[in-house]
């Protein structure tokens, strides 16, 4: 049976939970509407630049961290506060709470413990598995591990406390037990032999046999990855014996074939966004309604975990309707994607019924319980043939630390496992991955994931052979570089444009490179000169990925859009509103992102995992117009413009075609009959003035006033979903049919309401194509100059240029700001950050910014850094995701110059004064 109208968009109520969300922005003003819309009508803003500019440098409340109850409309006036106290240790049996030193006036009102929460029936979400508080009795799961929340009733009485127990001990241990031994998170091999034809098949790909998993593990829990003469396993054998093939070819090279094989180490580090993790929640036990502002990169799988969480509580810990309500993000880099934090928010809020409850970490406690990146170790070896410079096979080995929860290890050794050749073709390639469990602080998503470790890995062994042989590094690269067509490690070809030509012409024209060799005769006394070069190639998209947009014009001509996508940062607001002006002309009035609940008029629901799915399961599922694989996806900066942009572009292109085209003809006097009727492919916008050959121009006011006049289209609201291609479905829209990179479809004619349009056909990307890995790519490349100072190891950046290309540029200003924000990054990861994994790190909960160093204003080449954009290639060509791979280069170009400068090839990270100093001894 399907679900009824009413049940819709209560995807994730489990047990019934009414639930709703909806974006949470300035309270101050009081209609909520108004406060969640930017830059809003009546405000004024520039024609370009970013629509919450003003919003943001005027210091209007946009951010989880900015509210209290009286910012908003409805709340009891009052904000009461929460403390979660987190283990520093990891190796003993934990016997509770030692809080006899607080003051009586720094005393909680209310403790919630592992005991607590065990006699009210909440269930833990499957993503988080593991206890939510750590038990009296147990030994912690990992250091950081909550053992209990603390409500208080003042702020001063929580700021006494948050005080004193940083500073003194206040949780019982007993006897040593050592860490507990967990399961490790994921083991993958990912195996691929060229066939003797280049553009005929492979021998053996994971697109053609699936993705393999070793079937065996040591008593340990490490894999076993030689192939077993069992008669089970029969696919892993198949492709480990391929595999094998590869070690051997290279432990054992052929005459002519340079061989090198390397060790390389990376470290743990914080995500360090500006604004740590906040909250606001209130539960009313009358009306039985939790209200919660959060600050998430993932608000359908954040309300989704918190319906879970409470759905089968007993009645007094059970809210009839969750109102899940979504700020601006102050920050993101992956480490708020799929965060636990919304559970202890709302626990925080069921334990103080009828109190408004804010919980806000400071920057000791982000440090001890935020998301990390993970510490990769790696193996790589690397054949090539002497007398072409060709690479001829590529072998590694990937070991990351995933801490003491899965979070997205596996993932993130997958991505980092496919993406370990970079944008080179190598004909033969194996790679191993395994994501341990560990004591340490979970780490999962982060900017990169997990292809900053291993192409930071693979560039300075690019980098190393290229001088081994010798060649020029550019030229060397330029030899191996992926062509248009050319297959990924997993056999298949990017289905978007290769610029690795481009970019590589580009580095080596430029003056760092060019003048290379005259800067070295160039430097000071006691000043040493080194000049590195880095290229990557950054996937973007999860291969189940959905955007949700709507565009509405008014008599007036006046644009508002809807969108599910998150702003972080990324100007995901201001990319959305000139995506849409391409199509309809004007800068949107209102942009309002990170919504979910404003789509009800789509009626979509849901089934099975996007992921696993099977063909059979997909085509029987999509017979019903309204389900989909996939409502609403978590947002990375990666996939802002590609993504993020995609539906309300749709959205805007259908509003074009079928209310204001056929407002702008009746305007014109032209028939539907008319040939000139079917010119709208020839129409293009000149600001807010429609132009087409012939005609007279037409402003946008007045098109949109007859659209209304006529009844015509004035809103459309899609949903699409793309599984490394996007699904397309047809439409019957005024007696014509309509084929868009869509599955979901509402209209809204002259002022009335959205109505749903169910599709005629629909063709989801085959279920298959999650054996892909990645097909859509972005590509940089960055070179630099160094200056190390011999005596003291201290390394200064003179000069930097990175060239990337992302397709439509929607915001080239953005683009700009996120590659010098990506060099940055860079900077700290290569040079200063470093996270320890066990006791001494983050996890016993004394780090702050007067341990962790983060790249500074003096570490940074401010007035010396260039980024360029590469055009399109076509003008038809659509914007890419490029957030993550402008940071990728950087890290490996620094280790590679500082190599160029002192001789000696760093193999970990960071590398520091000290380190250098000690080679120049």
């Amino acid at each position: 049976m399907r679900p009824s109208r009413r049940e819709f968009l209560q995807w994730s109520a489990a047990g019934g939970i009414s639930l709703s969300l909806s974006r949470m922005a300035s309270a101050q003003t009081p209609n909520f509407l108004d406060r969640e819309t930017l830059p809003g009508r009546g405000v004024v803003h520039p024609a370009a630049g970013r629509v919450d500019g003003v919003a943001k440098v005027t210091g209007a409340k946009l951010y989880a961290s900015d509210f209290r109850a009286a910012d908003l409309p409805g709340w009891p006036a009052e904000t009461h506060h929460a403390l979660l106290l987190r283990t520093p240790d990891a190796s003993h049996l934990y016997e509770g709470l030692a809080l006899d030193g607080l003051d009586a006036s720094a005393r909680p009102a209310v403790i919630v413990t592992a005991e607590d929460v065990a006699k009210i029936g909440l269930r833990v979400p499957a993503f988080y598995t593991g206890d939510l508080f750590c038990p009296v009795g147990k030994t912690p799961l990992y250091l950081g591990q909550p053992v209990a929340l603390l409500l208080f009733d003042s702020f001063d009485a929580y700021d006494r406390a948050r005080v004193f127990l940083r500073d003194n001990p206040h949780l019982k241990f007993g006897a040593e037990t050592g860490p507990i031994v967990g399961p490790n998170y994921a083991a993958f091999r990912f195996t691929r032999v060229a066939g003797p034809d280049p553009n005929g098949p492979d021998l053996y790909s994971p697109i053609q046999e699936g993705w393999i998993r070793p079937g065996f593990f040591e008593g340990s829990g490490r894999p076993i990855w030689e192939p077993l003469p069992v008669a089970s396993g029969g696919e892993y054998v198949k492709g480990a014996n391929f595999g094998t093939q590869i070690r051997d070819e290279l432990a054992k090279p052929a005459a002519g074939t340079l061989v090198i094989d390397r060790q390389f180490e990376t470290q743990s580090i914080d995500p360090m966004f500006l604004e740590p993790e906040a909250g606001l929640a209130w539960y009313e036990p009358g009306s039985k309604k939790l209200e919660i502002v959060l600050g998430v990169q993932s608000p359908f799988e954040a309300a989704e975990a918190l319906a879970y969480l409470v759905g089968e509580a007993q009645p007094d810990f059970r809210p009839a309707k969750i109102d899940a309500q979504f700020c601006y993000v102050g920050g993101g880099f992956g480490g708020r994607d799929h965060t636990p934090f919304p559970l202890y928010m709302t626990l925080a809020a069921l334990y103080f019924p009828g109190k408004p409850v804010r919980l806000a970490h400071d920057r000791f406690q982000q440090f001890q319980g935020g998301i990390k990146r993970h510490a990769f170790k790696m193996r790589s070896r690397i054949g090539v043939d002497r007398a072409t410079g060709l690479i001829t096979a590529f072998a590694a080995d990937h070991e990351l630390d995933g801490g003491g929860l899965a979070n997205y290890s596996p993932s993130v050794a997958v991505v980092g496992a496919t993406a370990a050749i970079g944008m080179y073709d190598v004909p033969k390639v194996d790679v191993t991955t395994v994501a341990l469990h560990s004591r340490g602080v979970t780490a999962g998503s982060m900017r990169g994931y997990g292809t900053l470790q291993t192409m930071t890995a693979l560039e300075v062994l690019v980098d190393e052979a290229a001088t081994s042989l010798p060649l020029d590094p550019i030229e060397f690269r330029r030899r191996n570089a992926l062509k248009v067509g050319g297959r990924t490690m997993t056999g298949n070809p990017y289905s978007v444009s290769v610029r690795a030509p481009d970019i590589l012409d580009k580095l080596d024209a430029h003056a760092i490179w060019r003048d290379r060799a005259a800067e070295k005769t160039k430097a000071k006394p006691g000043v040493l000169v080194g000049t590195g070069v880095a290229v990557a190639a950054k996937d973007y998209g999860t291969g189940a990925d959905c955007s949700l947009g709507s565009v509405s014009i008014d008599a007036e001509g006046r644009i508002s859009i809807h969108s599910d996508a998150v702003e972080m940062g990324n100007g995901i607001g201001t990319a959305l509103a000139n995506r849409v002006a391409g199509h309809i002309g004007g800068i949107a009035d209102e942009v309002t992102v990170a919504q979910v609940d404003v789509f009800d008029e789509l009626e979509l629901f849901k089934s099975g995992d996007p992921y696993s799915i099977t063909q059979e399961a997909q085509d029987k599922a999509a017979a019903d117009p309204r389900w989909v694989p996939e409502i609403s996806s978590a947002t990375s900066a990666s996939i802002g413009a590609h993504v993020g942009t995609h539906a309300a572009a749709e959205a805007a292109r259908i509003l074009f075609r079928f209310g204001l085209w056929p407002a702008a003809l009746a305007i014109w006097g032209i028939a539907p009959g008319d040939p000139r009727a079917k010119q709208h492919g020839e129409a293009y916008w000149q600001g807010e003035t429609l132009v087409i050959s012939g005609l007279n121009p037409l402003p946008l006011k007045a098109i949109a006033a007859k659209a209304h006049a006529m009844g015509g289209v004035t809103g459309a609201m899609t949903h699409a979903f793309s599984r490394w291609a996007w699904a397309q479905a047809t439409f019957d829209v005024a007696g014509e049919s309509w084929t868009a990179d869509i599955d979901a479809l509402a209209l809204r004619h002259g002022s009335g309401e959205f109505t749903r349009l169910d599709r005629k056909a629909v063709a989801f990307p085959p279920a298959d194509y999650n054996r892909i890995g990645t097909s859509f790519s972005s590509m940089c490349g960055t070179t630099l100059r160094v200056e190390i100072e011999r005596a003291t190891g201290r390394l200064t950046i003179a000069k930097a240029y990175s060239v990337v290309e992302c397709g439509e540029a929607l915001v080239p200003e953005i683009v700009r700001g996120q590659s010098q924000g990506g060099f940055a990054m860079g900077v700290g990861y290569a040079l200063l950050e470093n996270l320890p994994l066990y006791e001494d790190g983050p996890g016993n909960g004394q780090w702050n910014l007067g341990r962790y160093v983060v790249a500074r204003a003096s570490d940074l080449p401010l007035h010396d850094l260039e980024v360029e954009i590469l055009p399109p290639l076509s003008p038809r060509e659509p914007p890419k995701g490029m957030a993550e791979v402008v940071m990728i280069p950087v890290v490996p170009a620094l280790l590679n110059a500082i190599c160029d400068a002192t001789g000696h090839r760093f193999q970990s990270l960071p590398v520091t004064p000290q380190m250098i100093k000690g080679v120049l001894a």
